[in-house]
């Protein structure tokens, strides 16, 4: 089975789960349906791989008969890696690629018309040079905004800055997510989780006072819990604001 297959497999499925927020079967059971349509072949490979690598975490498993059926949530690397897979940065890097192979064919197509067309040999070889620095000038180009997509990043204020050290990895975070298709809004338990595996020392109520900081700033925007409180799954991560609960953020 080639990594290719399998990949394509996995980016499907996790896209699949970061679109539809809940706990979705792993594999297809009967008639439930599952984010892996089988446990054999790239179906198979992408599931397990799925889960070694932390891109999915179980939440509940049952046995029905001789089947164990597992339900799963995507997990904050599931953004990472779909963002690693197919940013634009991804498809700088393939059109930086596609133009070295075309400069690197141009000896070759020369010298094929150079033995057809003697005649045209002067002419052909100029017109050789001028694509060779044109393509020069254009990897150049992609080479410079590659260079600008990997050290940029979101711009926060000083005093955001200060407020909250990890505030550009957080608005970072917020749209990786959007960009891999996240429907919804980010939940804090989420977000947490995002920056706690960067800043260990990250506790719950320095989170909450720094994003209470950052929200007042305006560098991002907390929402509040749209059902009642003891809808919340997590309400640890919940943020008292008058009546309301706190419960998602957004750029």
């Amino acid at each position: 089975m080639t990594n290719d297959k399998v990949a394509e497999v996995l980016i499907d499925a996790l896209k699949q789960c970061l679109a539809e927020p809940g706990e979705q079967l792993l594999f297809k059971s009967g008639k439930l349906e599952g984010l892996f349509s089988g446990r054999a072949g790239a179906n198979g490979e992408a599931g397990e791989r799925a889960l070694r690598e932390g891109l999915l975490e179980v939440v509940r498993a049952e046995t029905r008969g001789k089947t164990a059926l597992e339900w799963v949530r995507a997990t904050p690397r599931a953004v990472e890696f779909l963002h690693d897979h197919e940013s634009r940065v991804g498809a700088l890097r393939e059109l930086g690629a596609i133009l070295q192979v075309n400069r690197s064919a141009i000896p070759l197509w020369l010298a094929e018309m150079q033995r057809d067309l003697q005649a045209l040999q002067t002419r052909l070889a100029e017109e050789a040079e001028r694509w060779t620095h044109r393509l020069d000038a254009l990897g150049q180009q992609v080479e410079n905004a590659l260079h600008r997509c990997e050290t940029s990043g979101p711009a926060v204020s000083d005093g955001a800055a200060a407020d909250a050290p990890w505030a550009p990895e957080a608005l970072a975070y917020l749209d990786r997510r959007q960009a891999a298709g996240a429907a919804g809004d980010c939940p804090l338990p989420e977000l947490f989780a995002a920056l706690h595996e960067r800043h260990a020392e990250l506790s719950l109520p320095d989170f909450h006072a720094r994003l209470r900081r950052l929200h007042d700033r305006r560098a991002l925007r907390l929402l509040p819990f749209p059902g009642s409180a003891g809808d919340i799954p997590e309400p640890e991560y919940a943020l008292p604001d008058g009546a309301a609960l706190l419960y998602y953020v957004a750029r």
